[in-house]
């Protein structure tokens, strides 16, 4: 899925929408121990408004994020419909619409299975219709025209339960203030989920999965391996990590301060270049070395790049620019650490001074915060 096509979905995903349509909701509890405590399959309309609109909301907080950070797509391993993979699973559960009990038990014992959690946790998923409004010659929708088909899909929400227990609270009968003697079960907004089939070309895809991650530095990875039955690829920390990696064994003793902002800076330009393509930003070994380039890296040491490029990504790979992009210059020594703002890393030179190595910080203002006191540099 490309961002207009997941933009489309989100756009649409409300109950406003005449075009939008959520069947039916499977809502199941988990404990720690993998036990279902839990579990009911609803029809969407008869859920009470203010139940409903939490559903949808959190339902809708697993297509949030971006595209290769908290957002990945996930292919399916070859043959694994007819081995009797997860996919089959899911196209069953997307075309039984939750209506037979036994394929909706297997869903569900199927995430429970093989899921690790560290809590109790709640599923919810939902079935769902979207009709696909034709567009014109030109590109755009046209409602007078109809629609084209109905995409089917079931999107799913794992969402951490917590126990609250407050203190003190004021006696709503007394006016009073108390302790609190009940014991909350609060259902918190998902930290993982996904979306099947795929929306591509505005057309269901079967051969993956939207999988959703609210941390994308540490995913959880049996979500995609263990749940889904896909390959497991690189985190947006993880790419972080290659790309540094790949930049320190080309570089070498020509890195310093001025080259890795540099560096930086050429990426966030990149990203903005392509800010408004639908596709998901990529830098790939060409990409890399015009980067490298005009961030002064010299011939000699990008003659290198391409072999520890491949060796570290795969021949034909690509890294997701936006896991690269830094929003702070963090400088580090024993017992010293400064963040620097992007727009401020021309205020800071790396420079030796009278044979020692220092770190010279040019400021405007000679009135600067110690520990939130106000002083000045004399």
């Amino acid at each position: 899925m490309n961002k207009k096509e997941l933009n489309e979905i989100k756009k649409n995903f409300n109950d406003d929408c005449g075009f939008f349509t959520i069947n039916k909701v499977v809502v199941a509890s988990v404990d720690s121990e993998k036990n279902i405590i839990n579990k009911r399959v609803d029809m969407y309309n008869t859920i009470p408004a203010e139940t409903s609109e939490l559903i949808i909301a959190t339902l809708k907080k697993t297509l949030s994020g971006s595209l290769g950070k908290q957002l990945r797509e996930y292919s399916f391993p070859k043959d694994a419909y007819l081995e009797g993979g997860t996919q089959g699973l899911l196209y069953k559960v997307v075309d039984n619409c939750f209506i037979d009990d036994e394929t909706t038990d297997m869903f569900i014992n199927h995430i429970v299975e093989h899921l690790e959690y560290v809590s109790t946790y709640s599923i919810i998923s939902a079935s769902c219709v979207y009709s696909v409004l034709h567009k014109n010659s030109m590109g755009d929708i046209d409602e007078e025209q109809g629609t084209d088909f109905d995409y089917k899909f079931i999107i799913t929400a794992i969402c951490p339960v917590e126990l609250r227990i407050d203190g003190l609270i004021l006696d709503d009968e007394t006016k009073e203030v108390v302790k609190n003697v009940r014991m909350d079960r609060v259902v918190k907004m998902p930290t993982d989920g996904f979306l099947f089939p795929l929306f591509n070309d505005r057309a269901p895809d079967v051969n993956g999965v939207l999988c959703y991650s609210k941390t994308a530095k540490k995913p959880n990875v049996s979500m995609v391996n263990e749940v889904l039955g896909c390959e497991f690829v690189m985190s947006a920390e993880n790419e972080k990590e290659t790309f540094n990696a790949i930049v320190s064994n080309v570089i070498g003793d020509e890195i310093d301060y001025d080259t890795v902002t540099a560096i930086n800076s050429k990426i966030e330009d990149f990203v903005a270049q392509n800010s408004m393509d639908t596709e998901v930003p990529k830098i790939d070994v060409n990409v890399m070395k015009n980067i490298l380039w005009e961030a002064g890296v010299s011939e000699e040491k990008l003659e290198h790049l391409p072999k520890v490029f491949d060796g570290a990504v795969g021949e034909g790979g690509s890294l997701a620019a936006y896991s690269l992009v830094t929003n702070k210059t963090k400088l580090s020594a024993p017992s010293i650490t400064v963040n620097v703002a992007n727009s401020a890393i021309d205020k800071v030179k790396t420079q030796v001074m009278n044979g020692r190595k220092c770190i010279i910080i040019n400021l405007d203002d000679p009135e600067v915060s110690v520990n939130g006191i106000d002083t000045t540099v004399k």
